[in-house]
């Protein structure tokens, strides 16, 4: 079988190239054009996976699924996998405050084991910095609270337009220190998706700034922490944006020239530098070398890809424990549909990874 797989390999190797039908142009300075293509579907998907890329690419471009509905605190299309989730993980959930913050607290339907009791895990949701409470906070938090038995801290943070930079920080912080009082830091585990993601790196650098101990684990899912200045960054902003979600997102590269110092084009941090650690994290070696374990999660056709894989290489050269998963053919925060294999399998290497990595 070995031999028939090398010669067929250098067969293909000597075997003339197809004849091209686009030219692809390089300019000096690296930049390809790349002509018009259809980009299919990847055959290295589950079966369900080819039917669910392509439902949440024609959502991307039916505004009429994206708009918020009132209730649900988030776009329509999550509202059918957030009741299948409830049906699948039943959870039982209080809405409450902690640290004078309002959260949602998450705890299995049975109660959480006593292997976990001295254990919780805070979710930062996703939407941008200005919506999706608390839509994207049930879809983050309650297979990870039914699944790996864990108390999930849901944190509603303060957003735009009505508030800027570092207002959510602030509030993570309030909630962290509150639940200090009654667990060890290494203890406690922070993750979140997209934004929530982004604010979970944001987090982590202001508990150094303001002297907290780190927690003993921390998921940046759906997001990286590199400068927010275009899109996520990188060649994602080219190459995965558009399969996965069905338009453009980021900015052209080439800007208008002016003097004036660069923004992010969030609300949220439209007043601060993104280069600021505060704000962008995998800006700071001093900073990443003093993140706890950290998991990435994120799919190649994830617009945030990029990001992720910069900010996971800067924590390995550095020596800091962090694993980075990528799903072939997934798109920014797939795992929001619980019956998709890729979403379960998601679930499963969050549970293992904060099962593996917080203390007892």
């Amino acid at each position: 079988m070995l031999a028939a797989a090398l010669i067929a390999l250098a067969a293909c190797a000597s075997a003339p190239p197809p004849q091209a039908t686009n030219t692809i142009r390089v300019d000096a300075d690296g930049t390809v054009h790349v002509p018009a293509m259809a980009v299919p579907v990847s055959e290295f998907l589950s079966p369900e996976g080819p039917a669910y890329l392509a439902e949440h690419l024609r959502t991307m471009q039916t505004p009429e699924l994206l708009r918020e509905v009132e209730g649900l605190g988030g776009p329509m299309f999550l509202k059918s996998r957030i009741e299948r989730q409830k049906e699948l993980f039943p959870v039982a959930r209080t809405d409450t405050v902690i640290g004078g913050v309002e959260v949602y607290d998450y705890t299995p339907a049975g109660g959480v084991p006593e292997a976990n009791t001295n254990r919780v895990l805070i979710n930062l949701h996703g939407g941008g910095f200005m919506t999706c409470w608390p839509a994207c906070a049930e879809v983050e938090s309650i297979p990870v609270a039914a699944l790996g038995g864990f108390r999930v801290v849901a944190v509603n943070y303060r957003q735009a337009p009505e508030y800027k930079f570092p207002a959510a920080s602030e509030d993570v912080a309030k909630v962290y220190e509150e639940l200090l009082k009654t667990y060890p830091p290494d203890n406690i585990g922070i993750f979140g998706c997209s934004a929530g993601g982004m604010l979970t790196g944001m987090s982590l650098a202001w508990f150094q700034k303001h002297g907290l101990p780190a927690p003993g684990a921390a998921g940046i899912y759906c997001a990286g922490s590199a400068a927010p200045v275009r899109g996520f960054g990188g060649d994602a902003n080219y190459t995965a944006t558009a399969i996965g979600e069905g338009r453009f997102i980021a900015p052209p590269r080439a800007a208008p020239v002016s003097d004036a110092p660069a923004r992010s084009g969030m609300p949220y941090l439209s007043e601060v530098d993104p280069y600021d650690p505060l704000v962008a994290p995998a800006e700071s070696d001093e900073v990443l070398a003093k993140f706890p374990p950290t998991q990435f999660i994120t799919g190649t056709r994830s617009f945030e890809l990029s990001s992720a894989v910069l900010t996971h290489s800067r924590l390995v050269r550095l020596g800091v424990k962090a694993d980075l998963h990528v799903w072939e053919g997934m798109f920014h925060g797939f795992y929001s549909n619980p019956d998709v294999p890729e979403s379960r399998e998601a679930y499963n290497v969050m549970v293992d990874f904060f099962e593996t990595h917080l203390g007892r």
